[in-house]
């Protein structure tokens, strides 16, 4: 365990990919889940605020920093918890599916290609996502037609308010378009390990999303080989700036910084002709958040440096160098309330916001 305290002045704007953030009072990192949960209950026991930090990839935090303690989840491990086959050396498992149990530190790319080497199939398609393993079921992180709820078997937590470990199935979760009961609770729950079930073979799973099927030169619903789908996502999304890059300012950003609005069947009624509708199983429409920017007025590359919105992407806001969190949010405001103007659609922001907010 690695402990830095504010004399050594820890910006938070180094640990985040939208580089900005000030300074943590207390910053930790663990490497073990025993560490984790120490420096989570000494805190919680001190009434002491505390900030779990994964990649960085989802987090506005302000320039004022954090004045409690931010502990920084550097665990590791891939452990085989089921299933047949073994992963001592990338590409030479052998079974029918595989139970994957892994560490809350774990960078979620660097997974992701592990399971491809080892044709553990079901997350292909979420390539190239910056950030931790612990962050993705809080998300239900999702992409090109997949999500991680499709393919996670249980999450184990440590529970702040009971102040015990408790493991939750797939069906516990509470998972639905990026969200889950522990985004419900927020800071309730420190993710401690994720278990994945894959099935095994190096056919990906059926590719559903139409531009991505369109890159394969496939009609959708058709599989393709796993490592040309990891390839195609990272094309497209390398395309949006979105693959991390420290030469790219469009890369200096929260990915995604507003959800797709979910929408009644009457608001989505009331969307002009070419607005894309999803109808979800619930009964609400989904759209598309970037389509309702670029209709509201905001094209990409918007706004005044330091904080403009991406050139390659309009759902993403960058950082072009020296902004600060108020920079960023300034522009966000802006551009939910052009889009609220125009087409009375509220956008949520997706990054979690640290002392700062969009009201």
């Amino acid at each position: 365990m690695t402990e830095l305290v504010t004399g050594t002045r820890t910006l938070l704007a180094d640990h985040t990919t939208l580089r900005v953030g000030g300074a943590a009072r207390r910053f930790v990192e663990v490497t073990s889940v025993a560490e984790l949960v120490h420096v989570v209950r000494t805190a919680d026991e001190a009434g002491e605020p505390l900030l779990v930090l994964g990649g960085g990839s989802n987090l506005l935090v302000s320039d004022e920093g954090f004045d409690g303690t931010v502990v920084h989840v550097a665990t590791k491990g891939i452990e085989l918890a089921g299933g047949s086959c073994t992963i001592d050396e990338p590409g030479a498992a052998q079974c029918g599916g595989a139970v994957i149990e892994v560490a809350a530190g774990e960078n979620w790319d660097d997974f992701v290609a592990t399971a491809v080497a080892n044709e553990w199939r079901g997350i292909e398609a979420l390539s190239g996502i910056p950030g931790s393993v612990g962050a993705t079921p809080i998300q239900n992180v999702g992409a090109y037609g997949q999500e991680v709820a499709e393919s996670l078997w249980a999450v184990r937590t440590w529970d702040r308010q009971q102040n015990k470990f408790r493991t939750f199935a797939v069906s516990e979760c509470g998972f639905g378009y990026r969200t889950s009961r522990f985004k419900a609770e927020p800071g309730r729950y420190v993710v401690l390990t994720v278990t994945f079930q894959f099935r095994q073979g190096g056919l990906s799973m059926p590719v559903k999303y139409a531009e991505l099927a369109n890159r394969l030169d496939l009609d959708a619903g058709r599989r393709a080989p796993m490592t040309e789908v990891r390839e195609a996502v990272l094309g497209l999304r390398r395309g949006k700036g979105m693959v991390l890059d420290a030469a790219d300012h469009d890369t200096w950003s929260a990915g995604s910084f507003f959800t797709n609005p979910l929408l009644s069947p009457e608001q989505a009624a009331t969307l002009p002709d070419g607005a894309p509708q999803y109808p979800q199983r619930d009964g609400t429409v989904k759209s598309s958040a970037a389509w309702l920017i670029e209709a509201a007025g905001f094209a990409k590359g918007f706004g005044d440096p330091p904080a403009t919105l991406s050139t390659k992407h309009t759902l993403a806001i960058t950082n072009r160098g020296g902004a600060a969190a108020e920079d960023l949010l300034v522009l966000a405001r802006r551009v939910r309330d052009g889009v609220r103007d125009r087409f009375g659609v509220a956008l949520v922001p997706e990054p979690v916001l640290v002392g700062v907010t969009l009201d």
